[in-house]
């Protein structure tokens, strides 16, 4: 069979992907003070087992602050490790790669679980507590105003980044990726709708990058140089006045200066009234426009749910690797459907042979 180019062997650094094929981090609000459970075990798992190359884990927080909710996955004491290493080390029984990205969602943190309404929780309720930002700008207007960060709470916060990132490498994970999306902390730092600081991290432009740019350079530090070092970005607010396109390329440019070898390409988050414009892969044009005028690695992520879209995106050069989020929900095993599809062919588990299509 011909292969074709969303299952094609890939490598990043040293680190080696056996196709183009990602599972992006999604939250499942399934976690007691931060511990990973069965639930994750068997949910990333099954994935790895469905032949992804690359399993990425929820958003994780670096402090127990920076959770989205009470039931967020974290990493901030040593005793969270024990679960992830049992999780990282059936991913790599599975032949994939196991990846992590590191959060804190600032002003959009304390919040109830999403089936439970999702409604930002008061800071002096049970399961709620006071929020940090940029500036004390609320999301909503319903929320309550988040504690303005100072500078020395930024060392703090550049400290706990490292701290988080030391503890992934004792777990073996191969990719490390620090969350800057979806209108989480350092979003809300690069945006000027939420930053209307006067120091060095607000204003200008540069200023409200500093925070991402300090984070990065010390998790590049910190994670060395033999592994990739991802970075997700909002590509945009989609709203007049605020973070944009060209931002995003400026930023990756600066980014890919300090080691990050690949921008894995969202938009939106940090403006609760924006319209976003859905369509299959309305994300897609970002991470091609970002790939080529900042000359740096891109994944594409958003509304790709075929194997026939994935591959033409990879195949006409828009991106470099694939994020499925919802549809892996559907299909844990969107790689082997993927496979059949295109016409190529793919491992199964040998548990799974007798079921592969002849």
């Amino acid at each position: 069979m011909n292969m074709s180019q969303l299952l094609t062997p890939y490598s990043i650094r040293s680190t080696h992907f056996r196709n183009r094929i990602v599972i992006s981090p999604m939250c499942q609000y399934s976690s007691e003070d931060g511990f990973a459970s069965n639930w994750h075990l068997v949910h990333l798992g099954s994935r790895a087992v469905g032949g992804a190359s690359l399993i990425m884990q929820e958003a994780t927080a670096i402090t127990p602050e920076g959770r989205i909710s009470y039931a967020d996955m974290g990493l901030w004491k040593e005793g969270q490790i024990p679960k992830l290493k049992e999780i990282v080390s059936f991913i790599h029984s599975q032949g994939a790669l196991a990846g992590i990205q590191l959060a804190h969602a600032g002003r959009k943190a304390s919040c109830e679980i999403p089936w439970k309404g999702g409604a930002q929780i008061p800071f002096d309720h049970p399961n709620g507590w006071q929020t940090v930002s940029a500036s004390a700008i609320p999301f909503k207007k319903t929320d309550a105003a988040p504690h303005a960060l100072t500078t020395s709470d930024i060392r703090e916060l550049i400290s706990s980044y490292i701290a988080a990132v030391r503890r992934c490498k004792s777990i073996g994970y191969d990719v490390l990726e620090i969350h800057a999306a979806h209108g989480y902390l350092i979003h809300q730092f690069y945006s000027p709708f939420s930053n209307q600081r006067t120091d060095e991290y607000g204003g200008s432009f540069e200023n409200r990058i500093r925070l991402l740019l300090e984070i990065a350079t010390a998790a590049r530090k910190e994670w060395g140089e033999e592994k990739p070092l991802f970075v997700r970005i909002s590509a945009t607010d989609y709203t007049y006045g605020g973070w944009n396109i060209d931002d995003s390329v400026n930023l990756s440019k600066q980014l890919k200066e300090i080691g990050v070898d690949l921008i894995d390409v969202s938009s939106a988050g940090n403006v609760a009234e924006a319209r976003i414009p859905l369509r299959p892969g309305y994300q897609v044009e970002f991470a091609e426009q970002i790939k080529k005028e900042a000359g740096i690695l891109t994944g594409a992520v958003g509304l790709i749910t075929t194997p026939q879209q994935a591959e033409e995106i990879i195949s006409t050069g828009q991106a470099d690797l694939i994020l499925i989020a919802r549809e892996s929900l559907r299909s844990p095993y969107f790689p082997l459907h993927a496979a059949r599809a295109l016409g190529d062919d793919i491992h199964w588990p040998v548990q799974y042979e007798r079921a592969k299509p002849k």
